[in-house]
């Protein structure tokens, strides 16, 4: 691991020994036999009814809208049934964190280099406001981003951006620009905060989206402003590189409330949360909805016997399974308030991306959160503090999932890698029936997904296993495209990049056998890990 270049060559390496063995052993389903040319992009093909084998299918973003001119603009178009899966891998978080220079772009660009060798249709580059737009609200910062997009069209690779507007703790990227902090510090109430008073310092409440809080402009105005400035700049890479937007639409780029403790990310947290409705513009308009309602007592605070953070359901009054709150006239009537406060900022932040981008030939997509954990209680509490909920134990995405397809926008599912443990089940867990419950939402009502892995997977013995089911599904609700979160330090490791290879080999041969891979072909794998990837893991 000493020399930093020398990763990277191991790696693209073994890609191409690897593409090789795949031509092989799978003949012309593998990779196409055209000598000179680039690889085969990869798309997860459909499973074949009846049949034991799963096949390549190696086409372009115009087989996969559907389109026999390459016409993307069209949102409401059906997808084929053996059309194939994008396959985009994503970027570092902090791949630009001063807006006009690339963080280790040798790294990055060799990191592209062997994504695209192994046939990945793209790479997926995280966009912050904060890195964007870091010192006033009239000035941007592009040239960083713009010198990314240009490597990926070097390469020949689609490219998906992700436009976030709220922080990502740990992720040595700011959480908001300066001139919004500095407006927060005049103003907390501007920030997410809980019961305690402990304030969100990376997200802004929904309930000020309108209002004119950072300095004289309200968010939803800045926004409009970076979605316009950001078309200008990369405008002669739509249609052509840049194949997918995405908008962030709240913390981790998830539309949902920041339940989790605050100066946290909220990865590994599987506590029920606590409600955020307790800055000032958060209780005005609760206090309006009492009001409105012919309840003003309700509407004078949240409920009084919520769960804290890491409180199980039932270790508090209102999330019991039986007699909680949460039944009651006073539960449903406070939970569809919170839960149509975030539909309602999701609902105002895409109708001004679609107006910015709606004309461009991309297509426009959204994340919502995987809260698997206490899927299995019966109010399913983690999703209700984080905003999803339906009254009379209807689907809590269902109201999501219509205001999505309302705006022709594709809903992105984390979490496609998540496999049920101890830690699972102690916490009423139950991934699979919340990527159900997910998915008939969206079947009803008309809104196309896509998928991403929740953390990188070490083994491909079970969270690969679990990737390939989720995206070769043989039922008509399947991901449009899939990203892999993400490149670094441990995506190039020996002990990740040799798994992620094999997995993408098994779904160009169409087979997953863990012990058809030869003792050659895993002593080419682990020597390319342990020779190299200094320059990619310092991506």
């Amino acid at each position: 691991m000493s020399n930093p270049a020398s990763y990277l060559r191991g790696a693209m390496e073994s890609v191409l020994i690897t593409q090789a063995q795949h031509a092989a052993r799978c003949g012309p389903r593998g990779l196409r036999e055209n000598a000179g040319s680039a690889p085969a992009r990869v798309g997860f093909a459909r499973a074949r009814r009846g049949g034991g084998r799963r096949d390549l299918s190696a086409a372009g973003l115009g087989r996969f809208l559907g389109y026999a001119t390459g016409d993307h603009k069209n949102k409401t178009h059906e997808v084929d049934d053996v059309a194939p899966v994008r396959l985009f891998v994503g970027l570092p978080i902090d791949t630009v964190t001063d807006g006009s220079s690339v963080n280790s772009a040798k790294g990055v660009a060799a990191g592209m280099r062997a994504v695209k060798l192994l046939g990945a249709d793209g790479v997926e580059l995280p966009v912050f406001w904060s890195v964007a737009q870091p010192e006033s609200p009239d000035r941007f910062s592009w040239a960083g981003y713009r010198a990314v997009a240009d490597m990926a069209r070097a390469e020949g690779l689609s490219l998906r951006v992700t436009l976030h507007f709220h922080g990502s703790p740990g992720g040595n990227v700011p959480l908001l620009p300066v001139w919004v902090t500095t407006a927060a510090a005049d103003d907390p109430d501007i920030l997410f905060t809980d019961h305690s008073g402990g304030r969100h310092d990376d997200c802004l409440s929904f309930a000020v989206d309108e209002l004119p809080v950072l300095h004289g402009k309200s968010p939803l105005e800045c926004y409009d402003a970076f979605f316009r400035s950001f078309a200008d700049v990369f405008q002669d890479l739509f249609d052509s590189t840049i194949t997918d937007v995405t908008v962030g639409l709240g913390p981790n780029g998830e539309l949902r409330y920041p339940s989790y403790p605050p100066g946290s990310d909220g990865r590994g947290f599987t506590g029920v949360g606590e409600f955020q409705c307790y800055d000032k513009y958060m209780l005005a308009q609760l206090r309006l909805h009492g009001e409105e309602s012919g309840h003003p007592l309700w509407g004078l605070s949240g409920p009084h016997d919520a769960p804290a953070y890491h409180d199980s359901p039932d270790s508090c009054g209102f999330f019991k399974d039986h007699g909680g709150s949460w039944q009651g006239p006073y539960g449903d009537f406070f939970l569809s308030w919170y839960a149509g406060q975030l539909v309602g900022h999701g609902d105002r932040v895409l109708a001004v991306a679609n107006g910015v981008l709606g004309d461009r030939p991309v297509e426009l997509s959204a994340k919502v959160p995987f809260m698997h954990w206490w899927h299995g209680a019966r109010s399913r509490p983690a999703e209700a503090v984080a905003g999803f909920y339906k009254s009379s134990q209807k689907n809590g995405y269902s109201p999501v999932a219509k205001m999505f397809a309302r705006h022709g926008c594709t809903v992105i599912v984390p979490g496609m890698d998540v496999c049920m443990n101890k830690q699972h089940r102690i916490t009423g867990s139950s991934p699979d029936q919340l990527l159900v419950q997910i998915k008939n939402a969206c079947r009803r009502h008309g809104a196309r997904i896509a998928g991403e892995n929740a953390s990188l997977v070490v083994t491909h013995t079970s969270s690969f296993s679990r990737i390939r089911s989720n995206v070769l599904t043989a039922e008509r609700m399947r991901p449009g495209h899939f990203t892999y979160q993400r490149m670094g330090v441990d995506f190039f490791s020996p002990e990740h990049w040799p798994a992620f290879v094999e997995f993408v080999r098994s779904v160009v041969c169409g087979e997953w056998d863990e012990d058809e891979q030869g003792d050659e072909e895993r002593d080419v794998a682990a020597t390319s890990g342990n020779a190299s990837a200094r320059e990619a893991q310092s991506v």
